[in-house]
C-alpha cells in the first residue's frame, strides 16, 4: 500500500513538472508571436539603406523699382562624390573619382573638373619644402587651414614637416601607394601626375568635411550628355545636382549695390547655424544680396533616396518639399543708375583733361576717384548710388586679387563708405539753424572785413581774400550763401554755438545713419562730444568757427549729404533712407511687404526759413558759382558748392549738391569727387543726372 502511494506521488510530481514545462513554452510562444510582433520585426535588418540629400532652395531674384531684373538664376548641372554609396574602400574611391574624370574628357568637358586650390602639394619633392596650406582667398580658408593642421596633428605630422613625409604619410592614407611594411616598402598606384593630383583632390575633400553627410563637387557645369554618360556607367558613389547660379543682367553696373553670394564666412557662422543654416549654404555676403538675405533665402527641402546592399539606387522621393525665396524690388532705378555710374566717369575725366590742358597745378588732374547720390526727397528711397572705380560682378570672383590690390579700390563703396568734409555745403544747415534760431534773419547784414580777427589766436581769412585781396562786403545770408562767404558764416557760427549747430545738423542727418539696408559709416559731426570720446584733445572756440564752414573734424558720406538736404527740403523732417521697395513671391508675385516712408528725426524750421534757404540755394545755379552749369537749363534747379582741401601736395576735394524742380523738389543729388579741385566742376554728373530723370532731351 506504502509503494502504491510512493508511485502515485512520483507521477504526480511529473505530470505537474510537464504541465509547468508546457506552461512556460506556451507563454514564450506567446510572447514571440503576438506580444513580441513589433520588437522583432523592427530587429530584422532591413536590406535596404537611406540616405538623404538636400534639395536647395530657389534663392529669390532681385529687381529695379520698375520690375527690371537685376540678378536672376541660371541652372546647371554638377557631379557630386556622394559618401554614403562611395566604395569603402581608398584605392576603389579613387578609382571612382578617375572614372569621372575619364569621362569628361573624353566627352571634351575637361575644364568642368578644377584642381582645388586650397592646399598646394609640393610633390613628389620640394628639396624638403614643407607641405603647407596656402590661402587663396576663399572665403572658409580660415577655417580649412585650421583643419589641415588638426589632419597633420592627428597623424603626428608636425606643420613644418618634410614634405615628402608629409606627403608619403596622406598618399597611404588615400590609397595612392599601397602600405609600408617591414617585408614590402610602399608601391606608387599610379604615375606622378595623378599621385599628386589625387594627393590635392583628397585632402581638400578631407578639410570640406567630405562624408555620407556631405558631397563633394567635383565637376561643376556639365552638359546632360555627359551626366547621363555617368550615371549609366555604373559607377557607385556619384551624384547629380542642379545648381543655380547667379546672373547679373547688367554687368557692370550697381555692383557695389546689389553684391554677390558664398560660403558661410568664418565670423558668421553662428549667427547662421543658429538660423538652422547648413555650414555648406550659400547666403549673400554683401549688398543687396546680404541685407535681404531673410527674404532672398528661401527654405532647403530634401530628398530621400533608397539603395540595396550593392548600393544600387531602388526608391527615391521628395521627403521635404524645398521653398523659395522670395523676389526683392529695390528703390534703385537701373536706367539712373547706370546714367549716374557713366556720368560720374565722365565727370572725373572731364575734370583730368581740362586740369591737364590749363597746365595748372592742383587743379584736378589728380582727380581719379567719386561718388555720386539720388534720393527721393518725398519718401527717402534711394534712387542711384554711383561709385567710381567700380568693378563688375561677372567676373568678380576671377578678379577679387586684382581688385583687392588695386591701389584705386575699386571694391570699396564711396557712396557709402568714403568720408568727406563737406565744405561750403554745411553751411546751408548752419543757416537754416541761425534762421530758427533767431540769431539772425534774412535781412540781418555782417560786413566781409576779408580776415576774421574776433579771436587773437586764430583768424582765418575768406575764400574770396586769400585769393584776390578783397571782399564780399556787407551781405545778408542769401547772398553769403549764393558766394559761399566764409567770412558771413564764421560770425554766424560763433554766435549760434556748437552746441545748438550740432543739434540741428545731427537731426538733418549728419554724423548719424541714414536708415539704408546697406552697410554704412555714420560720418564725423564735429564737436566736443567727438574730440572727448576719441581722446583728441579741447575743443577750442576757433574750432567752431571753423566747424561752421564744414572744416574742423567734420566728416560725411555723400549719401549722408544728399539725406541732409531733403531734410531741409522737408521744412526740417528727416526721412530714412531706404534701398527696398516691395518683397513679393517667387512664383505669384503676391505681395509681402512694402516699404513707406519713415521719419527718423524731426526738428520745426522757423517761418519761412526753408523759403529763405531754398531762395538762396537757387542763386547759387542762377547767379552764383553754379550759373555756367544750368544756364537755360529747362528746370529750376537749386544746389550749392563745396570745396574742400585734402593735404597741400593734392588737389581739394569737390562737391556739389542740388535739388529739383525748384517749385516742387522731388529729387537731390550729390556728387564728390576726390582731388576735383572746384565744386562746381563736380555738377556735370548732377546735372546728366537730372537729365536722365527728368527725361530731358538736352
Amino acid at each position: 500500500m506504502k509503494e502504491k502511494r510512493g508511485f502515485f506521488l512520483r507521477y504526480l510530481l511529473i505530470a505537474l513538472f510537464f504541465v509547468l514545462v508546457c506552461l512556460i513554452y506556451t507563454g514564450r510562444l506567446i510572447r514571440y508571436q503576438i506580444a513580441g510582433q513589433d520588437y522583432y520585426t523592427a530587429s530584422i535588418v532591413s536590406p535596404y539603406t537611406y540616405r538623404y540629400e538636400t534639395i536647395a532652395a530657389q534663392r529669390g531674384e532681385i529687381f529695379d523699382r520698375n520690375g527690371k531684373p537685376l540678378v536672376v538664376n541660371t541652372f546647371s548641372y554638377n557631379l557630386d562624390l556622394d559618401g554614403g554609396s562611395m566604395p569603402a574602400a581608398q584605392a576603389d574611391k579613387n578609382a571612382v573619382i578617375l572614372s569621372v574624370l575619364a569621362d569628361a574628357e573624353a566627352m571634351g568637358e575637361g575644364d568642368a573638373f578644377s584642381l582645388p586650390l586650397s592646399p598646394y602639394i609640393y610633390f613628389p619633392s620640394s628639396d624638403g619644402a614643407a607641405l603647407h596650406f596656402a590661402y587663396n582667398g576663399s572665403y572658409n580658408a580660415w577655417n580649412i587651414s585650421r583643419r589641415f593642421k588638426k589632419l597633420l596633428s592627428d597623424l603626428n605630422l608636425e606643420e613644418d614637416a618634410d614634405a615628402e613625409e608629409t606627403a608619403a604619410v596622406l598618399m597611404a592614407r588615400y590609397g595612392i601607394t599601397t602600405k609600408e611594411s617591414k617585408n614590402a616598402p610602399a608601391v606608387m598606384m599610379y604615375d606622378a601626375d595623378t599621385a599628386a593630383m589625387l594627393l590635392t583632390l583628397r585632402i581638400d575633400m578631407e578639410l570640406r568635411d567630405f562624408s555620407a553627410v556631405t558631397p563633394y563637387t567635383l565637376l561643376t557645369d556639365i552638359s546632360f550628355p555627359l551626366l547621363t554618360r555617368i550615371c549609366e556607367s555604373g559607377v557607385r558613389g556619384v551624384a547629380a545636382r542642379t545648381t543655380a547660379s547667379r546672373v547679373y543682367t547688367y554687368p557692370g553696373y550697381a555692383s557695389h549695390i546689389l553684391g554677390y553670394t558664398g560660403k558661410i564666412l568664418e565670423e558668421d557662422v553662428e549667427y547662421f547655424t543658429s538660423l538652422g543654416y547648413p555650414l555648406d549654404a550659400t547666403v549673400g555676403i554683401s549688398g543687396a544680396e546680404r541685407a535681404f538675405e531673410e527674404y532672398l533665402h528661401g527654405s532647403d527641402g530634401q530628398r530621400t533616396v533608397v539603395e540595396d546592399a550593392y548600393g544600387n539606387i531602388v526608391d527615391s522621393y521628395v521627403s521635404r518639399e524645398p521653398k523659395a525665396g522670395a523676389n526683392v524690388f529695390l528703390t534703385i532705378d537701373i536706367d539712373l543708375q547706370i546714367v549716374a555710374e557713366e556720368a560720374l566717369a565722365d565727370n572725373i575725366a572731364r575734370i583730368v583733361k581740362n586740369a591737364e590742358e590749363s597746365g595748372k597745378e592742383l587743379s584736378g588732374e589728380d582727380a581719379d576717384a567719386g561718388a555720386l547720390t539720388a534720393v527721393n526727397v518725398k519718401t527717402g528711397e534711394v534712387l542711384a548710388l554711383a561709385s567710381q572705380p567700380t568693378f563688375d560682378l561677372s567676373t568678380f570672383r576671377e578678379n577679387v586679387a586684382a581688385l583687392n590690390q588695386d591701389p584705386l579700390r575699386p571694391l570699396f563703396n564711396r557712396a557709402l563708405d568714403g568720408t568727406y568734409q563737406p565744405g561750403s555745403t554745411f553751411k546751408i544747415g548752419v543757416a537754416a539753424a541761425a534762421l530758427t534760431e533767431g540769431v539772425i534773419t534774412p535781412d540781418t547784414i555782417i560786413k566781409d572785413e576779408g580776415v576774421y580777427t574776433y579771436y587773437e589766436t586764430y583768424q582765418p581769412a575768406c575764400w574770396i581774400y586769400n585769393q584776390y585781396k578783397t571782399t564780399h562786403g556787407r551781405i545778408n545770408v542769401t547772398t553769403a550763401i549764393q558766394v559761399s562767404c566764409n567770412y558771413f558764416f564764421y560770425e554766424v557760427g560763433r554766435l549760434l554755438t556748437i552746441d545748438v549747430m550740432n543739434r540741428y545738423d545731427r537731426a538733418f542727418g549728419l554724423g548719424v545713419p541714414t536708415g539704408i539696408e546697406l552697410n554704412e559709416k555714420t560720418g564725423v559731426l564735429a564737436g566736443p562730444d567727438y574730440r572727448n570720446e576719441n581722446g583728441l584733445g579741447a575743443w577750442n572756440p576757433g574750432d567752431t568757427i571753423a566747424a561752421a564752414i564744414g572744416q574742423s573734424d567734420n566728416l560725411f558720406t555723400p549719401l549722408q549729404i544728399s539725406v541732409y538736404i531733403a531734410s531741409i527740403l522737408n521744412n526740417g523732417t528727416r526721412l530714412r533712407a531706404h534701398l527696398l521697395s516691395r518683397v513679393t513671391q517667387f512664383y505669384t508675385g503676391e505681395l509681402i511687404k512694402e516699404e513707406t516712408p519713415i521719419t527718423a528725426d524731426k526738428v520745426a524750421l522757423g517761418p519761412g526759413v526753408r523759403q529763405v534757404l531754398v531762395n538762396a540755394m537757387k542763386s547759387v545755379t542762377e547767379n552764383g558759382s553754379a550759373a555756367r552749369l544750368f544756364q537755360n537749363y529747362p528746370i529750376e534747379v537749386g544746389g550749392k558748392t563745396g570745396t574742400a582741401q585734402v593735404t597741400e601736395d593734392k588737389s581739394a576735394n569737390a562737391i556739389f549738391t542740388a535739388f529739383a524742380p525748384f517749385d516742387d523738389p522731388q529729387i537731390v543729388v550729390t556728387c564728390i569727387i576726390e582731388q576735383g579741385a572746384n565744386g562746381t566742376d563736380a555738377g556735370f554728373a548732377v546735372r546728366d543726372v537730372f537729365n536722365r530723370y527728368f527725361q530731358l532731351d538736352t
